[in-house]
């Protein structure tokens, strides 16, 4: 299982105040023979809907050296967890 990021506590404690509830953390898919953990799981329940709202969250820090190959390493992260 990866490393959390140094913000992850942060991110879970203000989508927890903002009245998220963590339901994964991490999030596991699997897809064929791939693994992915996704930092977080979240939903809301919302008293004037059926259904909740839920998110998936990856957390990012971007202190590398370069802020350019942080992103391009995020968004690639990302597109991966959206095609799985």
């Amino acid at each position: 299982m990866p490393s959390k990021d140094i913000f992850h506590q942060y991110v879970r404690t203000a989508l927890e105040k903002d009245g998220w509830m963590i339901t994964h953390d991490p999030l596991h898919l699997k897809v064929d023979d791939i693994e992915f953990f996704v930092d977080l799981g979240a939903e809301r329940l919302l008293a004037a809907q059926k259904q909740g709202q839920k998110i998936v969250v990856e957390i990012k820090s971007f202190l590398g050296a370069s802020e350019v190959k942080e992103f391009h390493l995020a968004l690639g992260q990302t597109l991966n967890y959206w095609l799985a």
